[in-house]
């Protein structure tokens, strides 16, 4: 039995403070600096805050839905008030995130070749720079509603299950996806990539769709359950399309240039026209095209352009 009791060493505990807290501070410190720095350039920089663009998201959101994303019991009296509240508060904070991601956007030399030294902007000029681009995305913010309004339309119309335009608005993660997406774009559009980046990360952990800001979307674009759903940044995407869950729109190959290093921005994902619907589990890789009015369905793996009308299943693939 005797063999049995727990030694006493494993059972006392470390004094408090000795933990050697100063060689670990200083070796952290030698990672940080000198061995394995990977600040942007090197230089320390002001990071765009995932809450504080969480909280915009919403804002914009109550915004251009506000009995929705904002409060319920809007009067016509109130609800302009409201609005407006809402955009001003979410306008400044935006301007703000859009001045600090603005740090992170590559710069070019002479040559046009990406440059590795750092770029002293001013502050003066980085704050004109970013209220120029919010003020241009504050205009857009009508068109990126009606733009939703079709999708959201869209959800209704091809769900059977969805029983009001509220219950998409609130309850279906493809919705709230594509809402983010449609502020991403624009952003990515208007010069702040790296803010859109963002926005769409936090789109991704929160419904698990990963919409790449770069991608181009049509009116009427329908993500069902949603879930897995990956595509790309060079993807362009037609009108009235519907994907559901576990679909990728990605890329088949990554070429890079004649010293190996991946080359960025080539267009390396699908075009899918027009009324086309990929039923889940799908995955459609390269610059290739779906033909307007085709259907994909569940499991296939794509990589060769088809025709309009075309109707593809996992047999046809498979005797490729």
């Amino acid at each position: 039995m005797s063999n049995l009791r727990p030694s006493l060493e494993l059972v006392v505990p470390v004094a408090a403070g000795t933990w050697g807290l100063n060689d670990i501070i200083r070796s952290l410190r030698e990672s940080r600096e000198e061995t394995h720095n990977i600040r942007y350039r090197g230089q320390i920089r002001e990071l765009p805050s995932r809450e504080a663009l969480t909280n915009i998201l919403g804002g914009l959101s109550a915004a251009l839905f506000p009995t929705h994303y904002g409060q319920p019991d809007l009067t016509d009296e109130s609800i302009d008030y409201f609005v407006g509240e809402k955009l001003n508060v979410a306008l400044n904070d935006l301007a703000e995130q859009v001045r600090r991601g603005l740090l992170f956007i590559s710069h070019h030399d002479a040559d046009g070749k990406e440059s590795d030294q750092p770029v002293n902007i001013s502050h003066e000029t980085l704050e004109r720079e970013a209220l120029q681009i919010t003020r241009n995305f504050a205009e857009q913010l009508r068109y990126i509603r009606d733009l939703l309004v079709t999708d959201l339309q869209a959800a209704y119309q091809g769900d059977p299950a969805a029983h009001s335009v509220s219950e998409i608005l609130l309850c279906y993660p493809g919705m709230t996806a594509i809402i983010y997406h449609r502020f991403a774009h624009a952003l990515h559009n208007l010069g702040s990539p790296f803010l859109a980046r963002l926005i769409s990360s936090i789109a991704h952990s929160t419904t698990g769709i990963d919409i790449h800001p770069g991608a181009e979307i049509g009116g009427s674009f329908f993500i069902d359950h949603g879930t897995g759903v990956v595509i790309g940044e060079t993807a362009v995407i037609g009108q009235r399309v519907r994907l559901y869950q576990a679909v990728t729109l990605g890329a088949k190959r990554f070429p890079t240039d004649e010293n190996g290093v991946l080359i960025k921005g080539n267009a390396r994902h699908p075009i899918v026209e027009d009324d086309v619907v990929i039923y889940a589990g799908a995955t459609v890789l390269g610059r290739i095209t779906i033909g307007k009015g085709s259907t994909i369905g569940g499991g296939v793996w794509l990589t060769q352009t088809v025709p309009p009308a075309s109707s593809i299943t996992q047999a046809q693939t498979r005797n490729h």
